[in-house]
């Protein structure tokens, strides 16, 4: 009776939180029909399992990921709950900056985001089954805010590995209306949210982060500069391609009773930047039971294993010596750019035009990315619900095969670049392609960098401690342009992405006529003193015949 009431209070304690996190959970008989993670993580969603076989065997083997949440999946040898058949094999499991112990705040939520990622299930694999995942509790939260301790929490997680932990899942947040600053907005510098962009940079990890902004929800850290936001997805007619309806997207329009403005980013910078699969998602829970839920929380967890798959990806052809292939690919900046820029949009005829995207992605309203301000207007990269489009992690894995080609080269039709640009003078990368675009076919471009954020370290022993806090250096402006290999004068452009206010740059522009082309990335306005500025593009295009 003991270990049953512990099972009940544990899924009673996952159920009050994902009402909190927006999620919908479903008690259903296991006698019901294998949907989800098996088709979330197949052909109909992210295209992850054909990764999984030969002559890919990309399964997270040997990469470090990592998750944060309230409570800690359980761990076989340490929880009463688990059993030796747990198809979830959590590498370490911590409370805070230390160890976790027995039976201490295992939570049927974080089990469930755990078993995306990892599960070994034969039915219900997850997306990186191999993957070493740590997972970090920040335990019960009172009425105060707890980013200090949420803070803490994140940094232990990705101290995990030796330093090396490559992503971390974020399926919870903060209130705005419990952040301690004086009329809190969304700006990026709630402490949870300045945490974050400092990890990022510190530590090499790239967050991901669940939820949407909205009413009376958990929009902090979907503020951040330097991490992922992800929407989820919901299945028509067999296929993941439509924003779920309870998705409240960058832009909501409904105000919490607790905050004194909307929940969503201060000015016109949207938070949204990928959609990936989080309805009636199967699940597995702390003790092995299979349940099935939507949210957010469930469609972070893919994006992350799919960066664990991409890890694995990178590290093979750099031991391996093969060309083009520097270290540097581990970089979250690299990450960042091929999944934004190899997500689905449109999908292609079969001629390959529109770049072999497998889906058509529409909004709640049945809009594709073809009919948004994003795709109408330079200033604005990202959908405000649909961010660059939906995660196709074989796409992802497309984009990256080619390896990195520099801005001394001329550059393939697909590939990706980390390079640096020079402040003073402030300089210009052209990145020219070695073949003819070709007419009517479409070009995907992504730019991404990091916001600068500070420890303020007190105690100078290079680690946050809970009572020190950030200061935010601010973000550099930077740009890219597509224009006529010949052309030299950006006013000549033919697209552009010039936001002022995003670490994210993102072109989908349909060639006019078959020539030469480039894309050149501007340094356009420094903000710190930092003496180079880090980037990392991602290209798609098609060559003419």
């Amino acid at each position: 009776m003991a270990k049953r009431g512990n099972r009940m209070q544990h899924r009673g304690l996952r159920l009050r939180q994902l009402l909190g996190l927006g999620g919908i959970v479903s008690l259903v008989p296991l006698a019901l029909p294998v949907l989800a993670l098996t088709e979330s993580v197949g052909s109909q969603g992210i295209d992850a399992r054909r990764l999984h076989d030969a002559p890919y065997s990309l399964t997270g083997d040997k990469i470090a990921i990592g998750q944060v949440e309230i409570g800690r999946p359980s761990q076989f040898g340490l929880d009463k709950v688990a059993s030796e058949t747990l198809p979830v094999v959590v590498r370490r499991v911590l409370v805070l900056d230390g160890w976790a112990r027995a039976d201490e705040y295992v939570d049927g939520h974080a089990a469930n985001v755990a078993s995306v990622m990892i599960s070994q299930d034969k039915l219900r694999t997850g997306v990186a089954p191999e993957a070493l995942l740590y997972s970090g509790a920040v335990g019960r939260l009172s009425d105060r805010s707890a980013q200090p301790e949420e803070c803490l929490a994140a940094q232990s997680v990705a101290l995990q590995n030796g330093g090396d932990v490559r992503a971390i899942n974020f399926s919870f947040g903060e209130p705005l209306g419990r952040d301690p600053r004086p009329n809190p907005v969304l700006d990026g510098n709630a402490l949870l949210t300045q945490c974050i962009d400092w990890s990022s940079r510190t530590h090499g990890a790239l967050y991901v982060i669940a939820g949407n902004q909205g009413s009376g929800g958990i929009p902090i850290p979907t503020d951040n500069f330097n991490g992922l936001n992800i929407a989820y997805s919901r299945q028509v007619n067999g296929e993941f391609n439509k924003i779920d309806f309870s998705n409240l997207g960058s832009e909501p329009t409904v105000q919490s009773r607790r905050a004194t403005a909307p929940e969503t980013n201060v000015g016109p910078r949207r938070s949204i930047t990928l959609v990936a699969p989080g309805s009636d998602i199967e699940l597995i829970d702390p003790d092995g039971q299979v349940r099935r839920s939507s949210g957010t929380s469930f469609a972070s967890p893919h994006v992350v294993g799919t960066i664990a798959l991409m890890q694995q990806f990178v590290d093979r052809q750099f031991r391996s010596g093969a060309a083009n292939w520097p270290l540097t690919g581990r970089h979250p900046m690299v990450m960042k750019a091929v999944l934004l820029n190899s997500a689905d949009k449109i999908k292609d005829n079969g001629d390959g035009l529109r770049l072999g995207m497998s889906r058509t992605l529409v909004d709640d309203a049945n809009r594709s990315w073809l009919e948004s301000d994003a795709y109408r207007d330079p200033k604005i990269p990202l959908h405000s619900d649909l961010g660059t489009g939906h995660l196709n992690a074989y796409r992802a894995y497309q984009q990256l095969a080619p390896g990195a080609t520099g801005p001394d080269q001329a550059i393939p039709a697909i590939g990706w670049n980390f390079a640096e640009l020079e402040a003073q003078p402030a300089t210009v990368h052209d990145y020219e392609f070695a073949e003819a675009l070709q007419a009517g076919s479409f070009l995907s471009a992504t730019l991404a960098w990091e916001r600068v954020v500070d420890l303020v370290d007190a105690n100078r022993n290079g680690l946050y401690d809970l009572g020190e806090g950030f200061n935010d250096q601010g973000l550099n402006n930077l740009d890219v342009y597509l224009m006529p290999a010949d052309e030299d004068d950006i006013a000549n452009s033919l697209w552009s992405s010039v936001s002022e206010v995003d670490s994210v740059e993102h072109i989908f522009y349909q060639i006019p006529e078959t020539g030469r082309y480039k894309l050149r990335v501007i340094y356009q306005q420094r903000a710190h003193s930092e003496p180079t500025q880090p980037y990392a593009l991602a290209w798609w295009s098609v060559p003419a015949p």
